[in-house]
């Protein structure tokens, strides 16, 4: 049964039998999770190049992810993401664009972590794509340094030092991330947890959609389009997206609350599957909201062309003025940490794994 069938339960089925372990999983929903027993995993290799202004991670000598931070993209992200069976699911676009996909939103590249007001400044929509005379209501997330790289069986590590710079280059914030990276037999996963510290002054996050992890999937895991839209950001600047040819394109959102489709954006849930075939083998994307995350559960910022982001911060952006505004500020030497996983399966898992998976994170 797919994730998408498996959520077609009757209203009656109680909970707990969902969250029942899983016996005898089927092989393409993945074989081990984070935290099982690494004997036989493949080899994760956490490898810097800071000439290339990079960090790849390895698993198996086959490419999973890479640590970049060029100054073209205004913040460092993962790119590219593939899946355990070689399954590409971010964008090329604007990095390494591919035939047929969309050009749109140059800022959304791999999985990133960044907020559209952050004392008035917007990290989210910026780009080289930004002209000079508007840079000023842009911010920039540059990278610092790696702090520490873990190998392994199974899994690999990476630690970070970021700071989120306003447009005369002085730190608002200082970011420090540590990725983890997980390899099984037909799953990766990918655990972000970012603590933001204010440096010498107040910084306040006001209720804004556009935030705070993203990911730019793949052409073949959008929704089908059926007409153009038009986006505008916070500061409102409007970004068309039109209507492409559907061939291969199957992807899907389903919620931990049963939502499914385009009604996922703006409803809260504690995850998010993004389900499709990617180079005619199916996948499965699914994004974690931890517990102890600000306004947990989530807030949706998934669209069908692509976007599949998460934002805990925007209840009155998020629906459309129906709940009240939130606003967060951290003053001198104040922190809040974030946590997220990224999960992706090869395979389509049913409901039922995936809250096992999500209920061994939230643990």
């Amino acid at each position: 049964m797919s994730l998408i069938d498996s959520l077609q339960l009757p209203r009656w089925l109680p909970l707990s039998l969902l969250l029942l372990p899983i016996i005898g999983c089927s092989q393409e929903a993945g074989e081990a999770s984070p935290g099982e027993e690494a004997a036989g995993a493949p080899e994760v290799q956490v490898v810097p190049n800071e000439a290339e202004n990079r960090v790849d991670v390895l698993v198996g000598g086959e490419l999973f992810t890479a640590y970049i931070y060029p100054s073209t993209i205004k913040k460092p992200v993962l790119y590219p993401i593939v899946s355990a069976t070689g399954q590409t699911i971010t964008r090329g676009f604007p990095l390494d664009p591919r035939p047929g996909e969309r050009v749109d939103h140059p800022h959304h590249v791999g999985l990133w972590f960044n907020y559209g007001d952050v004392n008035g400044l917007d990290f989210w929509n910026n780009s080289d794509a930004i002209p000079p005379e508007r840079r000023d209501h842009y911010g920039t997330i540059v990278h610092r340094e790696i702090r520490g790289t873990e190998s392994g069986a199974g899994e690999g590590a990476l630690e970070v030092t970021m700071e989120w710079l306003n447009p005369a280059g002085e730190a608002l914030l200082r970011e420090d991330t540590r990725f983890e990276f997980h390899a099984a037999d037909s799953t990766r996963t990918i655990d972000r947890i970012t603590t933001l510290t204010a440096l010498d002054q107040p910084v306040t996050f006001t209720d804004n959609k556009e935030g705070v992890l993203g990911l730019r999937v793949a052409r073949a895991l959008e929704h089908p389009s059926t007409q153009p839209e038009v986006f505008t950001d916070a500061s409102g600047k409007p970004t068309n997206v039109p209507v492409l040819n559907n061939e291969g394109v199957t992807g899907k959102y389903v919620t931990s609350e049963g939502i499914e489709g385009e009604a996922v954006w703006g409803t809260r849930a504690k995850w998010n599957a993004l389900s499709g075939v990617v180079d005619g083998a199916p996948v499965t994307v699914a994004i974690f909201d931890h517990p102890s995350n600000t306004n947990h559960p989530t807030y949706w910022h998934a669209r069908g062309y692509g976007l599949f982001a998460a934002n805990p911060l925007a209840p009155q952006a998020m629906t459309e003025g129906k709940e009240e505004p939130f606003v967060l500020t951290l003053n001198p030497g104040e922190s809040l940490t974030f946590r997220h996983r990224i999960e992706i399966f090869s395979g389509q898992p049913t409901a039922e794994q995936i809250e096992t998976a999500y209920q061994a994170f939230a643990q």
